[in-house]
Order: C-alpha cells, then structure tokens, then sequence
C-alpha cells in the first residue's frame, strides 16, 4: 500500500501540474496534440526520477529501468493520442474534458506496468538485466 500511496503522490501532483499547464497553452492557441505531447515528454523524464527513487524504491540497473519506462510511456502515449484522435478529432468532444478523463484513467496502466515490469525486482537467483 505505501507505494500506491507514494504513486498517487507523485501522480497527481505531476497530472495536476501537467493539466494546469495543458490548459495553459490550449489557451494560449497551442494545438490539444501539440500541448499534450510536450507536456508528456516533461511528465515522464520528471516522474521516471520520482517514481525509481520514492514509489518503487528500485535499486536495479537505471539504464535497463528508464529504457522500459520510457517504452511504457510509448504506449501510454500512443493510447492517449489514439484516444484524443477519436474522441476529439472524430466525435467532437471537449478536449478538456477527453484530457482530463485520460489524466484520470491511464495510472492504473502506467503503475502496473511499472511495478511488474519496469523497476520488477528480480526473482531470487535469476541475474538482472
């Protein structure tokens, strides 16, 4: 439980930063896709550093670690643009409200992800990558 509790921390403070900053430049006429991926690229270098050293506590090789995070994010990125593009682009729903739905729904993803797969500890007596 404390590192859920440690994710959701982290989480919502970057997301809570990220939407502030995502209306920000809405609003300043900057595209929906545009913001979102510039913010996205900040959001996982800055919570990559939190979540290995606090959430996770992984003491494991970074290098390994960050190249499966920033695949994770890949993905996440991937169903976030798909997602916008449908919701936004095709039906013509709020952008604001398709963001925030996405900021709301993707960390169970991303924390699965991350405990089984990116800082996983390695089971005992098999060498880590």
């Amino acid at each position: 439980m404390q590192q859920v509790a440690r994710y959701g921390i982290v989480g919502l403070s970057a997301n809570a930063l990220g939407y502030l900053l995502y209306l920000a430049l809405t609003a300043m006429h900057v595209e929906p896709v545009v913001a979102m991926t510039l913010l996205y690229v900040v959001g996982v270098l800055q919570t990559f550093i939190f979540n290995r050293r606090w959430t996770f506590e992984h003491g494991g090789r970074v290098g390994v670690a960050f190249k499966r995070y920033v695949f994770l994010y890949l993905l996440g990125y991937g169903i976030n643009l798909a997602v916008m593009r449908l919701l936004v682009g095709v039906m013509g729903l709020s952008h604001q409200w398709v963001m925030l739905g996405l900021v709301l729904g993707m960390p169970l993803f991303f924390f699965v992800g991350q405990k089984f797969w990116v800082f996983a500890r390695p089971a005992q007596g098999r060498a880590t990558e």
